[in-house]
């Protein structure tokens, strides 16, 4: 029981130095935050155009359609949809060889880089997420939920979207073991990401088949489920199920990460020895 508290108060430390670590790019943040709001403005026109033309398009009307905007700028940065998490970090501690001594530590790899990971995430989603819709809220009529649980419901559901976005991207920064260089695999992931994510445009408009895919792919649980949180178009069952789809998607692919971390264990103790 002990060791095991020790070990929470070791990750929670992790997730605090990581939420501390991205709050001193104060300039950055700021840039960033000028960035997004841009873009929002931009994309909000965009779709305003769109949904003139197609009223109801994706099942969403005007509203709901620019807070899906301004929600995407918002988790842009949390879900790290773009890269700039820990990726470029991880994949030069196996270039360089100093992962072997990350390895050997008495702390679990992939429990570490998670909880550095959720630090930053929570600093993103204040210090990035929370202006850009402001923004968007003061300059467009957008779908805010009036009730709390409805908020904290959203909330849960970027905290299980952010466990997955780092899932998918300690998988591809864990090639590098093999591929040298996890550059290549990261940079198609974030691509994926972009483009089935809902940051484009909504999953909904996808049509046929390709909608369906998309939709079942774990990209989806970082922006469209979060959304469909926010606007409350699922509640009861439905909002469990899409709790049930994000979870789901985390356990496969931590569970895959975990496999590759300890494939990569032994290639280390081989090589080393």
């Amino acid at each position: 029981m002990l060791v095991r508290a020790g070990r929470f108060r070791l990750y929670a430390a992790v997730a605090k130095g990581g939420f501390r670590r991205y709050s001193t790019y104060r300039v950055a943040t700021a840039a960033g935050v000028f960035t997004n709001t841009v873009f929002g403005i931009i994309l909000a026109y965009t779709y305003i155009a769109l949904w003139d033309e197609r009223p109801g398009l994706g099942g969403y009307d005007q509203s709901q359609a620019l807070t899906f905007v301004w929600l995407g700028q918002g988790l842009l940065t949390v879900m790290s949809l773009m890269g700039s998490g820990f990726e470029s970090e991880l994949i030069e501690r196996i270039r360089t060889g100093d992962i072997a001594v990350d390895l050997y530590r008495p702390a679990d790899l992939q429990t570490w880089w998670l909880s550095a990971d959720l630090g930053r995430a929570g600093f993103q989603l204040l210090g990035r997420g929370v202006v850009p819709l402001v923004a968007g809220a003061l300059v467009f009529d957008l779908a805010l939920p009036a009730e709390p649980l409805r908020w904290a419901a959203f909330l849960l559901a970027v905290l299980f979207g952010v466990v997955v976005s780092f899932a998918i991207r300690f998988l591809a920064a864990l090639s590098a073991f093999w591929l040298m260089d996890g550059a290549g695999t990261t940079q198609l992931a974030s691509l994926a990401g972009v483009f089935f994510s809902g940051m484009l445009l909504p999953l909904s408009v996808f049509p046929g088949a390709l909608g369906e895919f998309a939709r079942a792919l774990p990209w989806s649980a970082l922006l469209q489920v979060p959304v469909d949180v926010f606007l409350g178009t699922r509640s009861g069952a439905g909002l469990a199920r899409m709790y049930a789809f994000q979870l789901g998607w985390a356990a496969v692919l931590l569970t895959a990460g975990r496999l590759l971390q300890h494939a990569a264990t032994r290639r280390v103790v081989v090589q080393g020895g």
